[in-house]
């Protein structure tokens, strides 16, 4: 099969026998397990693209509570990575991005670059109001979604599922600069 029978952006979900694992937090001061749709939704998208949701959790958005549950994830070392929805805006209760920043040892500037790029073709240039972001803590991915569902549904299916398994393998140190999981597309012959 020629590879361009393949669709643009196809999901590249993790080996089988062990599927990336990530935690999610909802950051959001009104927020309960009964109304949580965001948190739902990007449970739901995760586990489509072929990751383990290994925790959820509701936090307040506090500064100092994040950076505490971002540390006791890193810590259990139950997650390879941690995706927060929520709090990534102007507004000024909007805190995710000054609590995440001073956490993160590596930025990964390309995510938000390509998410926003990507929400203009949706949102036009509302899409420039958006602070998602990605970067390193402790060996771990983290990353700042918004809590749309679409700006969801973009991040997770265009942007992470095909790339999250290689950046978690690069920060952990367990993957080199030129691993891609895509057997078929290393072998294909050229020309």
């Amino acid at each position: 099969m020629s590879s361009s029978t393949h669709p643009p952006h196809p999901l590249h979900p993790p080996h089988p026998a062990a599927p990336l694992r990530v935690a999610t937090l909802t950051l959001s001061d009104t927020r309960t397990p009964d109304d949580d749709d965001g948190g739902r939704l990007l449970g739901d998208l995760l586990r489509a693209a072929g990751f383990a949701v290994v925790s959820h959790a509701i936090l307040r958005e506090e500064p100092a509570l994040l950076a505490e549950t971002i540390a006791r994830l890193c810590d259990e070392g139950t997650a390879d990575a941690i995706v927060l929805t929520g709090g990534t805006g102007i507004a000024p209760r909007d805190r995710t991005i000054e609590a995440l920043t001073p956490l993160l040892e590596k930025t990964i500037d390309g995510f938000g670059e390509a998410f926003r790029r990507l929400s203009w073709d949706q949102i036009g240039p509302n899409a420039i109001l958006s602070r998602a972001l990605a970067g390193v803590v402790r060996g771990r991915i983290v990353v700042a979604l918004p809590g749309s569902p679409k700006a969801l549904d973009l991040a997770v299916t265009r942007i992470l599922a095909p790339v999250l398994p290689h950046a978690v393998a690069l920060a952990s140190g367990r993957g080199g600069h030129h691993h891609h999981g895509d057997k078929a597309a290393r072998t294909e012959p050229r020309g």
